[in-house]
C-alpha cells in the first residue's frame, strides 16, 4: 500500500510547482530598446534637432555679444562677456527708417492689430461653423465650397482690390485696414478647422437641446462653445503666429505710423545708414519671436488635443 503522507507530499509539491510555474512572466520576450530601427531613427531626429536650433543657438549666442568680439571672435563661440546691450538698443533706441525708437512702437502696434483680429475672426468662423453643421440652409454646401476656395486665393493677388476698397472706406493707411484684411482671411481656414470640430461631436446632443426647445444661440453658447476649448485654441494660435509674423498686409495697409513689429524688424536689419550692428538684429530677432514661441509653448498640449479631436478631419 502507497504511504499517505507520501501522496500528499507530493500533491503539495505538484502544487508548489503549479504556483511557481504561473508566477513567472509570461507572454513575449521584451525587446532591447536599442535596435537598429530605433537608433536609425533617432539619429536621424538629432541630425533634424540640430538644423533647426544650430541657428537659434548662434542668433543667441552673437545677440548677447559686443561688436569688437562678433569681428574679430568666433560666430560659434559663446560670448566671453554676456552683454545685454544688443537687446536695450534693438528695443529703445535702434532706427527704423527716419526714427530711432526701437521695436517698441511696433510691438505696440502689432498688439492693436493682433487683438481685435483674433477675436473677431475666430468668433465669426466659430458660428460659421456651427450654422454649417447643425443648422444647414438651401445651398449651405455651396458657400461652404466658395468659402474654402477663397482660402486658396494668394495674397498678392487680392492686394490692389483691396487697396481700393480700404481707401474708399477711408481707412487706408490705418490699424482698422489690417484688422479687417487679416479677419476676412483668417475666417476661410477657422470655419473649415471648425465646422470639421462640430461635425465630430455626437450629433445626438444638438437634438436633445432642439427637442428641450433650445434655440440657435443658446445651442451654440451653452452647449457646443463649452465642448469647443480645443478648436478654440487651435484657431488661436493658427491666428496669432500668421498675424503676428505677417509682413505684407502691416507694410501695404498699415502707413507709416503704424508699422507692425515685423515692418519694424525689416527696416532695422536692412537699414543702410552705418556699420551694421549684428548684436541688434540678433536680439531685434529674438523680441520679434517670442510671442508665437510663448503661445506654442503655453498652449502647444492644446493644440494637439484640438487636432487631433476633429480639426483635420473630413
Amino acid at each position: 500500500m502507497s504511504n499517505p503522507a507520501a501522496i500528499s507530499g507530493t500533491v503539495a509539491t505538484d502544487a508548489v510547482r503549479e504556483d511557481l510555474a504561473l508566477s513567472e512572466p509570461h507572454g513575449p520576450r521584451p525587446k532591447p530598446f536599442f535596435t537598429p530601427r530605433r537608433i536609425v531613427m533617432y539619429s536621424i531626429l538629432f541630425v533634424a534637432c540640430l538644423y533647426y536650433l544650430f541657428p537659434l543657438y548662434v542668433m543667441i549666442m552673437t545677440s548677447f555679444k559686443t561688436m569688437p568680439e562678433i569681428r574679430f571672435g568666433n560666430i560659434f563661440a559663446p560670448p566671453r562677456e554676456f552683454s545685454g546691450e544688443g537687446w536695450v538698443k534693438a528695443w529703445t533706441s535702434a532706427c527704423t527708417g527716419l526714427t530711432c525708437q526701437g521695436l517698441s512702437p511696433g510691438f505696440w502696434n502689432s498688439v492693436k492689430i493682433l487683438i481685435p483680429s483674433v477675436i473677431v475672426s475666430t468668433s465669426i468662423a466659430a458660428v460659421n461653423g456651427y450654422a454649417l453643421v447643425n443648422w444647414k440652409f438651401r445651398g449651405s454646401e455651396v458657400f461652404f465650397a466658395i468659402l474654402i476656395f477663397g482660402s486658396f486665393i494668394p495674397y498678392q493677388v487680392m492686394l490692389y482690390p483691396l487697396v481700393m476698397i480700404t481707401r474708399d472706406l477711408g481707412i487706408f493707411g490705418t490699424i482698422p485696414a489690417v484688422i479687417m484684411i487679416h479677419t476676412i482671411f483668417g475666417m476661410p481656414i477657422l470655419t473649415l478647422l471648425f465646422r470639421n470640430y462640430f461635425a465630430s461631436l455626437p450629433v445626438e446632443l444638438f437634438k436633445a437641446a432642439r427637442v428641450d426647445g433650445a434655440g440657435f444661440w443658446r445651442i451654440f453658447f451653452e452647449i457646443m462653445l463649452p465642448m469647443s476649448l480645443p478648436i478654440i485654441v487651435v484657431a488661436l494660435i493658427l491666428q496669432v503666429t500668421g498675424i503676428w509674423n505677417d509682413f505684407l498686409f502691416g507694410v501695404v495697409f498699415a502707413g507709416t505710423q503704424n508699422y507692425p513689429m515685423t515692418v519694424q524688424l525689416n527696416n532695422i536689419v536692412n537699414s543702410a545708414q552705418g556699420t551694421p550692428e549684428y548684436n541688434v538684429n540678433m536680439a531685434a530677432t529674438m523680441l520679434t519671436g517670442l510671442v508665437p514661441l510663448i503661445v506654442y509653448f503655453v498652449s502647444g498640449r492644446l493644440f494637439v488635443r484640438g487636432v487631433a479631436a476633429g480639426a483635420v478631419k473630413g
